[in-house]
C-alpha cells in the first residue's frame, strides 16, 4: 500500500514561531573531513515541522509528551477540506464533509510554504472543537503551526482540545492530498517530560 508523506523536510530554514528556537545543526565529526564517522548534534524547539503537542503545552496538569496514548496517533483517519479563507475561524460550516473518524486532519491551505512563516492562517473554532469531541474525535490534525491564530493569547482552541481530551497534531502538509479515509501513523519521540515532539506524519492508502 502506498505511504503519502505529510510532513515537512526539517531545515534551517523550516519556519517556526517567532521568538522559537529553529533548527540548526553542528557537525563534531565528519567523513569527509578525514574522521572515522560523522557525528553531529540538533538544536531545535519540539514544535518545529509537523509536531504532536502533549497536553502539558497548554494544561499544567497534562500529560507530558511520553505519558501520551499512542493508539491515538496511528489508525483510521479522514482527511477533510474546508472553505474557509486564510485568517478566517474554521466552523462546522466549512467543511466540505462530516467528520466520520475518531481521528480528522483538517487541509485548510493557509499556510503552505513550511519555509516561511505566515501569520494569517486559518485557526479553528472552540465551537467545532467541541462538536469533534462530542461526536468521538481524539486527535485532531491540521496544515498550519496552531489551532489558535498566531497571535493569540488565550488559546481558547487550545482549551478546548484540552476540555474534549483531544490531542492536537499541527504543521502536517496536505497540499495535494484527496479527502477520505486513510491509515495515519504519527508517533512522537519518547522524550521525558517534554511539551511536544516532531513526528513523522504519513498516511497510508487504505484497501478498498
Amino acid at each position: 500500500m502506498d505511504l503519502i508523506d505529510i510532513s515537512p523536510l526539517l531545515k534551517p530554514e523550516t519556519a517556526v514561531f517567532p521568538g522559537d528556537t529553529p533548527l540548526s545543526r553542528e557537525v563534531l565529526l565528519d567523513l569527509s573531513q578525514g574522521d572515522n564517522l560523522t557525528l553531529s548534534t540538533l538544536r531545535s524547539t519540539v514544535h518545529l515541522g509537523s509536531h504532536l503537542d502533549a497536553p502539558s503545552h497548554y494544561d499544567v496538569d497534562g500529560a507530558t509528551i511520553e505519558s501520551v496514548d499512542l493508539s491515538r496517533c496511528i489508525g483510521e483517519c479522514q482527511v477533510i477540506s474546508v472553505t474557509a479563507t486564510d485568517g478566517e475561524e474554521i466552523t462546522l460550516e466549512h467543511l466540505v464533509a462530516q467528520p466520520k473518524s475518531s481521528r480528522v486532519l483538517l487541509n485548510t491551505g493557509s499556510h503552505p510554504d513550511p519555509d516561511h512563516w505566515g501569520g494569517n492562517f486559518s485557526a479553528i473554532s472552540p465551537s467545532l472543537i467541541r462538536y469533534f469531541a462530542e461526536n468521538g474525535v481524539t486527535l485532531l490534525g491540521v496544515d498550519t503551526p496552531s489551532v489558535d491564530h498566531a497571535d493569540s493569547k488565550d488559546l481558547l482552541s487550545h482549551a478546548a482540545c484540552k476540555d474534549g481530551d483531544i490531542l492536537i497534531l499541527e504543521g502536517l502538509v496536505l497540499n495535494g492530498v484527496e479527502d477520505g479515509a486513510y491509515e495515519l501513523l504519527a508517533l512522537p519521540l519518547k522524550l521525558q517530560g517534554f511539551d511536544a515532539s516532531p513526528v513523522r506524519a504519513v498516511l497510508r492508502s487504505l484497501p478498498l
